[in-house]
């Protein structure tokens, strides 16, 4: 298991263009932020999805690298989502993730993503991460 602050540098150091915080991760689960701001709104102005998508694969990214080590080579292989209501623009986006799977080659999860100041969820997201052959446990 890796602990947040070596995560976090890891996503620092090989994703520098991710705004995305680790707020937590351990017990096959971890939960991200993102401070949206105009760049994530489409027109409307509402988060976009691309955006919640982003925060969604990072969140399963993190918990899967949590439990097995840091595998810089596993790698998003599904990604469905579903949009559940507008999220708030300029409003803190939370993403909670609670892997579902973890296999010798594929780890399933699924996000749930919120918006700040609501309880209610925003998005629901289930995703597949397939871990490199010379990983395997």
């Amino acid at each position: 298991m890796v602990d947040k602050e070596t995560l976090a540098q890891f996503i620092r150091t090989e994703f520098p263009q991710t705004r995305v915080v680790i707020d937590s991760v351990g017990q096959r689960a971890a939960t991200v932020s993102l401070d949206v701001d105009d760049s994530d709104l489409r027109p409307g102005g509402t988060v976009s999805g691309p955006t919640m998508m982003a925060l969604a694969d990072v969140a399963l990214y993190v918990a899967v690298l949590g439990e097995i080590g840091i595998v810089p080579l596993a790698v998003t292989t599904n990604l469905t989502i579903n949009f559940l209501r507008r999220p708030a623009a300029g409003q803190r986006l939370r993403g909670e993730c609670q892997l579902m799977k973890v296999g010798k080659s594929l780890a399933i999860g699924e996000v749930s993503l919120y918006s700040a100041g609501n309880d209610e969820p925003v998005a629901h997201v289930v995703g597949t991460y397939a871990i490199p052959p010379q990983h395997l446990r």
